[in-house]
């Protein structure tokens, strides 16, 4: 946590404010216009799904050889 600290103020990076959200949504709407966006965050949304699919895979594969690994041990 210290380090992170030491970091983010020596760099000067944190997590955007109010008003730079509202700037950053805004450059999103001129970037891509209305009718893009509902595809940009189901886009967005398909990727996130996909990340959660393949981490909860590698977690059950890991527990389960911790548990092969246990009850070859006994």
């Amino acid at each position: 946590m210290l380090l992170s600290t030491n970091l983010n103020t020596v760099f000067l990076i944190g997590m955007p404010g109010g008003s730079e959200w509202i700037f950053i949504i805004l450059a999103i709407v001129l970037l891509f216009g209305g009718k893009k966006i509902p595809e940009l965050m189901r886009g967005l949304g398909k990727g996130i799904r996909e990340f959660n699919d393949a981490k909860n895979n590698v977690k059950s594969e890991i527990e389960n050889s911790i548990k092969e690994d246990s009850t070859t041990k006994h």
